[in-house]
């Protein structure tokens, strides 16, 4: 579509193609490799289809300014630093994430397709989208693909008012027989942040418990939740899973934990930091691997045929939803207003006109 005929609508239907392309366009002007920029705008693009918009071209702005003042690098993958049998460690040195995790989710594959199982956490690493892309493609090559990222402090302990741990999302993907890998993607709070930025772009208010004000207090004002915290999801269970998450990403990569991951919409100058860790193991050497992919899909099967309660049309098995998202969406995106401005002021900041271009 093309903006120059007046006032962009509330919500653009784009074609996913011309996307990926406008979005690579930009990484190449601001100096990144075109083959690491098609795998970065891949990532982003795949997102929106699947109907995460909050891990997807929302987030270019941001990564623009980033890599302008230098806190990203422009590396095309990050130095293997310590290699341990299958324990790897990798410094991302601030690469863009989706890249390292890429190089991540490979060797963790490649290793535990001769030895078992394989673990490779990255330190000094940027934001990656979605947890649950990487553990997809560890899966589809025959193995269980665990992956998870800490964050910046964005929830307090159960009655606490102080931001301790973040929101560290896990995903866990297993290799099926269906049309669809089965898998599990979330972050541990009751809802992402990217979300709560895009109700506050948007003027909307969000739920009550979805964060909480600087105060502790519960706060529909998305802004408000923006300047305090995030609710960990079911309290104590989400607070208590997301501490162990930051200690295994930051602690067995030597990198950061806690505090010392800087904020994603903080100083464009200082890097993020976050650690990752990847997790591969290979179905083929249980005794029941060969069958495994068949029974994971039956069950996903017996899920998505279960009774429904009434009002309830569809029941989806883990992973569905996010397949049924991408094919209903017939590579096509649906971007908000502010998601294009966004877009397009992040390609001339970049140096390059996009506003006729998708």
């Amino acid at each position: 579509m093309s903006a120059a005929s007046g006032a962009i609508p509330d919500r653009v239907r784009v074609d996913a193609k011309r996307l990926t392309d406008v979005v690579a366009r930009i990484f190449v002007a601001l100096g990144i490799a075109k083959a690491d920029a098609d795998i970065v705008a891949n990532d982003l693009v795949l997102a929106e289809l699947e109907g995460v918009s909050s891990h997807g071209v929302m987030l270019m702005p941001m990564y623009v300014d980033r890599i302008l003042n230098g806190s990203v690098s422009k590396r095309s993958e990050g130095d293997i630093v310590s290699d341990v049998r299958t324990s790897i460690v990798i410094d991302a040195d601030n690469a863009l994430g989706q890249l390292t995790a890429h190089q991540a989710a490979k060797i963790a594959t490649e290793r535990a397709k001769n030895a078992g199982t394989a673990v490779v956490a990255v330190r000094n690493a940027f934001h990656f989208g979605t947890a649950g892309r990487y553990a997809r493609l560890i899966a589809e090559q025959g193995c269980v693909g665990i992956v998870m990222s800490n964050t910046r402090p964005l929830m307090p302990a159960p009655g606490g008012a102080e931001a301790i741990t973040g929101n560290n999302p896990v995903a866990i993907a297993l290799p099926s027989a269906g049309d669809f890998p089965v898998e599990v993607d979330m972050a541990l709070s009751a809802t992402a942040m990217g979300k709560i930025r895009l109700a506050a772009a948007a003027g909307q208010s969000i739920p009550a418990d979805w964060a909480m004000a600087a105060d502790g207090q519960p706060t529909t004002d998305p802004n408000e939740a923006i300047k305090g915290m995030l609710a960990p999801a079911a309290g104590p269970k989400g607070f208590g899973l997301a501490f162990i998450i930051d200690l295994l990403c930051g602690g067995l990569s030597g990198g950061a934990i806690g505090s010392e991951v800087r904020p994603l919409y903080g100083d464009a100058t200082e890097p993020y930091r976050c650690s990752q860790l990847f997790i591969a193991i290979d179905t083929a050497p249980f005794p029941d691997g060969a069958a495994f992919p068949q029974r994971v899909n039956e069950q996903a099967q017996r899920v998505s045929a279960s009774r429904r309660a009434p009002g309830t049309v569809r029941v989806y098995a883990p992973g569905e939803l996010a397949h049924g998202t991408r094919e209903a969406n017939a590579g096509r995106c649906t971007l908000s207003r502010q998601t294009l401005n966004g877009l397009v002021e992040a390609g001339r900041r970049a140096g390059i006109d996009i506003e006729h271009s998708l």
